[in-house]
């Protein structure tokens, strides 16, 4: 583990309180997106289906169990105990217009197989397949694990737009308050950070995963138009608007 991605999961780690904090205090989730929220959501819980059954370090669960106790935690702020503070009038991006394109882009590209290749794998039972006389938890292991790398990949896709309903509400109000504004420049600074960490894999381990680089650029550039009004407006005392992101 690099510094980069070290650096990348505290920025994430402190987008994230600071969106808890901001809303515990206010006691209001007004101008925070909760489809986003539930978007990440959704990431956080793909993503770590293999929270209890890969071990990779301490450092790696802990950080798994935090970033899935914070995404529902802000969750059932937004919909439950403040939910009347909630804009759902500016709320309004339409979430089939990302689910549908990421959900068909995960079985049609991921690490696992191709539609095309499913024959192949039903068929190359001497090589792949479990043994007739292998145990059923061996068993369901295997016909799982294609699953779980689609929604490893659906988790991949899906971050990478997932603050799209966020920018687009900022945009229809027209204005953002600081607070949330630091959220999302840590959140797209985590971003950035990895990115860091994937060219530094590259060079020092020959590390690269195609499918993650491609999705953190896209999700970057969804960030580029923000850092530039952050930067010239945010830490100049200014409030913060957005042009329509879609």
């Amino acid at each position: 583990m690099n510094l980069f991605r070290i650096l990348g999961d505290v920025s994430h780690l402190l987008a994230m309180i600071l969106l808890l904090v901001k809303i515990w205090r206010s006691k209001s989730c007004r101008g925070i997106s909760g489809k986003s929220q539930a978007l990440f959501a959704l990431v956080f819980t793909t993503r770590y289906l293999d929270l209890f059954t890969n071990f990779i370090s301490l450092y790696n669960t802990v950080m798994k169990v935090i970033f899935l106790l914070c995404s529902y935690v802000t969750v059932y702020m937004i919909y439950w105990k403040f939910w009347k503070s909630f804009d759902s009038e500016n709320d309004t991006f339409r979430l089939e217009f990302l689910l549908v394109p990421v959900t068909g882009l995960s079985f049609l590209e991921n690490y696992s197989f191709t539609p095309l290749e499913m024959r192949k794998l039903t068929c190359r039972e001497e090589v792949t397949c479990p043994r007739r006389n292998q145990s059923s938890d061996s068993m369901l292991r295997f016909s799982l694990f294609p699953l779980v790398q689609i929604l490893w990949t659906f988790s991949i896709y899906l971050e990478s737009v997932a603050i799209l309903p966020q920018l687009f509400m900022i945009s229809r109000t027209g204005e953002a308050e600081t607070i949330t504004t630091h959220y999302l420049f840590f959140l797209g600074l985590y971003r950035a950070l990895y990115l860091a960490n994937w060219i530094w894999r590259y060079h020092t381990e020959n590390f690269y995963d195609q499918i993650a680089v491609v999705s953190g650029v896209v999700q970057t550039i969804f960030y580029c138009d923000f850092f530039y009004l952050y930067v010239t407006k945010v830490l100049k005392g200014k409030k913060l608007s957005l042009p329509m992101p879609v």
